[in-house]
């Protein structure tokens, strides 16, 4: 790869379409009532990068890349578990390079800034997390955990 830029998504709005369809299409898309305009709402309110959420965009070479997210909460269940490292996606061409670990990396770092100690995700990829410094903080019936990052 090249050079890689991690930046605020409001930063370059134009993504912003680009980064919902992502979003929707690997997560969203069995739900009903949700669609690539109603991801894209939630991420307009990423609109500041003083206060979460926090929705980053890796450019590559200027080309959009992958996404990561720092949300209140990704889990009606655990209410207590906040705030969350969400919607990891790397588009296939770029994987294998590193640049999850770095969008990860760059969402911790944002996190500890706004004063934030722990994150939590689920993921059906533990070691993956774990090389990163997360920890099991529960599994959650079989093959999905939800994990804890410490930022510091």
């Amino acid at each position: 790869m090249s050079r890689i830029e991690v930046v605020h998504l409001f930063e370059k709005p134009a993504h912003l379409p680009t980064v919902a369809g992502w979003i929707h299409q690997e997560w969203w898309t069995t739900k009903p009532g949700h669609n690539p305009e109603t991801t894209a709402q939630r991420l307009r309110e990423a609109s500041s990068a003083d206060r979460i959420p926090l929705s980053l965009l890796a450019l590559v070479d200027g080309k959009p890349a992958g996404t990561v997210n720092l949300i209140e909460s990704d889990d009606d269940d655990r209410p207590h578990l906040t705030p969350w490292l969400a919607a990891l996606l790397v588009l296939p061409e770029f994987r294998g390079h590193g640049l999850g670990s770095i969008l990860v990396r760059r969402c911790v770092a944002e996190a500890g800034r706004l004063g934030v100690t722990s994150l939590y995700l689920g993921t059906s990829i533990p070691d993956f997390y774990k090389k990163l410094g997360a920890e099991i903080q529960e599994p959650v019936g079989t093959g999905f955990w939800i994990m804890r990052l410490a930022t510091s």
